[in-house]
């Protein structure tokens, strides 16, 4: 979602300049590829780049294509074919392996609905989103359709009007399927052309509730601003959980767990971090807690402490379900001081949220990313 955020700033910036833009955005994915399908970067007349849809190797070419659909005022779908070794036709070894489309379509800012403005849309709010593209690699010289809709808490917005109606249809119901499954689609349909849409699943950035305040808290914090996480910072102390200290926290909350858990703002794309070092506050926030399900809870401090925890609050007679509580928190990657720690933190966080086994890449079968997939 940082991605998305920092191109919706640099065409904040377009139009404050009067700049012209266009958005290229990898829509499938043959083989191996550095980026997968929803990676996008807004290219300006002038030649500034946000975003990113390769490692680099693609980009040059990108620019000036995207320079000359600003000057046409056209889309176009563009493919580069990794697989050919005389890769050297794009300036670079690119030893990807893999056939990569891309489209770029040019940004009207006098229309309140172009891809844009439907990204901005999309991240309004936390719910979840679809946005949907049509493309057509059999006619991949000609102008494409582009990124025409966004399904967002039940309600439609977009232009429809170069949409085929009995697509329409089609693609507002794949959406709201992709709504409620939770992935990325890439469906082609013979019937229609053989035209192809990319169904993406737009998620609000992570949520991290982080309690505690003290210095080895701050890594956290630092971290996961460079990821584009939104970071609220809870702890009872006053002096420690400041602007000051903290100058990336979305929001920071001060007070007991009683005073200030209904001001928590939670929902499935949110975790919650137990670093107080202060064990009754945590037993506090764990029993206000468990029961919203978080889809991950660390406790930082040795095993000994969580099952502490935990046999605190069975006596009280609350079952907590432990499946989504990690402690001692992080992965074991040898971490040692808070910067390290903190990375062994974030980590485990994004494997556990994008469920995956946290294993060596190179013991993979197959290519590194899931196909048609996006996060």
């Amino acid at each position: 979602m940082k991605e998305f955020q920092q191109i919706i700033a640099a065409y904040g910036i377009c139009q404050e300049q009067n700049q012209k833009a266009a958005l290229a955005t990898v829509v499938k994915v043959d083989g191996s590829a550095y980026r997968r399908p929803g990676a996008r970067m807004l290219v300006t007349e002038d030649g500034l780049l946000t975003g990113a849809i390769s490692g680099g190797c693609l980009e040059g070419d990108a620019l000036r294509k995207a320079q000359s659909v600003i000057f046409q005022q056209k889309s176009m779908l563009v493919t580069y074919d990794t697989t050919d070794e005389d890769d050297q036709k794009f300036g670079i070894g690119l030893g990807c392996n893999g056939i990569i489309q891309v489209l770029i379509e040019p940004i009207d800012p006098t229309n309140p609905e172009n891809p844009i403005e439907l990204l901005k849309q999309a991240l309004s709010d936390r719910d979840l989103s679809v946005l949907v593209t049509f493309f057509s690699l059999k006619r991949s010289k000609e102008q494409q359709i582009g990124t025409k809709l966004l399904l967002k808490s039940g309600n439609w917005s977009g232009d429809s009007s170069p949409i085929p109606p009995a697509l329409l249809e089609e693609a507002k119901a794949v959406s709201s399927q992709i709504e409620v499954e939770g992935s990325n689609l890439i469906k082609a349909y013979p019937e229609q052309d053989e035209l192809q849409v990319f169904y993406e699943l737009v998620k609000s950035p992570t949520r991290v509730l982080l309690f505690g305040a003290g210095n080895d808290t701050q890594p956290v914090a630092k971290m996961a601003k460079l990821l584009g996480w939104e970071l609220w910072l809870i702890d009872g102390r006053k002096s420690y959980a400041t602007e000051g200290r903290f100058p990336s926290a979305f929001k920071i909350l001060t007070g007991t767990p009683e005073e200030i858990i209904d001001q928590v703002a939670w929902d499935q794309n949110t975790v919650a971090l137990l670093m107080t070092h202060n064990f009754e506050y945590e037993v506090q926030v764990l029993r206000k807690i468990h029961a919203w399900g978080l889809p991950y809870i660390g406790i930082l401090g040795p095993k000994k402490k969580t099952l502490k925890l935990l046999e605190r609050l069975q006596q009280e007679g609350i079952q907590v379900d432990d499946r989504n509580i990690f402690g001692p928190v992080g992965l074991d990657i040898g971490a040692e001081g808070s910067e390290e720690i903190a990375l062994s933190i974030l980590t485990e966080i994004k494997m556990v949220l994008a469920k995956k086994p946290g294993s060596h890449l190179k013991s993979k079968e197959g290519h590194i990313h899931d196909e048609n997939v996006h996060g």
